[in-house]
């Protein structure tokens, strides 16, 4: 491990040497960010951290693939038993493991965008809404936005919805939701979403990922939404071992 820190400057050294504790540390374009991530996980690794209790985010899978495969070639297989991927990958993980308490089953299917708007246009047209005047893609859009926000239909502000379907957006989006379940399907937005909702309904199951899970790394954190905020959040919450790395 000494070697692997001595390729390191000063400024890329410090967090990786802080085993314990919250940090974010700032950066530009280039400067070795997600090195200090890969180094960290190794230097814990060193420390005796069980791989299994590390969760490492990105934002897209090229970048997660990318980390794994330095992770690998700095510490070998062992890089495999880390929990790294993107905010949806490992929601979706944790949604498989726990879907019955949403309404699904674990071998639930995560429907494509066209789909989504697809099955929009079915509902809208079926409640007599012009799709040429408010389109599918929209409400999608909408319903998107909504999610991104950790909001349900039933916690979305009603001055949210005045200006879109003459008032009927909240309605559209609750059947749409009740017909991804009838589906056993989920939308990209919906695997956060159902992960806030596990974890504030059912506390025990919270308390066993925070059984599981005790360092937490981020990258291109300020690229992170509002439901990704609160869903890491509530993981670290517990351990309160998180090292966050943004431009």
């Amino acid at each position: 491990m000494q070697n692997y820190l001595e390729q390191l400057n000063d400024a890329q050294r410090a967090p990786v040497l802080q085993k314990d504790g919250a940090m974010i540390v700032i950066a530009g374009a280039g400067s070795g960010k997600t090195r200090v991530l890969t180094y960290r996980i190794a230097y814990l690794m060193s420390l005796g951290v069980d791989p299994f209790s590390i969760l490492s985010l990105t934002f897209t899978n090229k970048a997660a693939k990318e980390m794994r495969t330095r992770l690998e070639n700095l510490i070998g297989p062992s890089a495999n038993s880390v929990w790294l991927g993107t905010f949806h990958s490992i929601a979706a993980r944790i949604l498989r493991e726990n879907a019955e308490l949403v309404g699904l089953t674990s071998n639930y299917t995560i429907i494509t965008p066209d789909d989504q708007v697809r099955l929009l246009k079915q509902i809208m047209l079926d409640d007599d809404i012009d799709t040429k005047k408010f389109t599918p893609k929209a409400m999608s859009n909408l319903i998107a936005s909504w999610k991104d926000k950790g909001q349900k239909p039933e916690e979305v502000d009603n001055s949210s919805n005045d200006y879109f379907a003459n008032g009927r957006a909240i309605s559209i989006y609750k059947t749409y939701q009740l017909r991804l379940k009838t589906l056993n399907s989920a939308d990209f937005g919906d695997l956060l979403l159902y992960n806030l909702n596990i974890f504030s309904d059912h506390p025990d199951v919270l308390t066993q990922y925070h059984s599981k899970l005790s360092y937490f790394l981020v990258d291109e954190y300020q690229d992170t939404n509002v439901i990704q905020y609160l869903w890491l959040r509530l993981l670290a919450e517990k351990s309160k071992n998180i090292c966050c790395v943004g431009d």
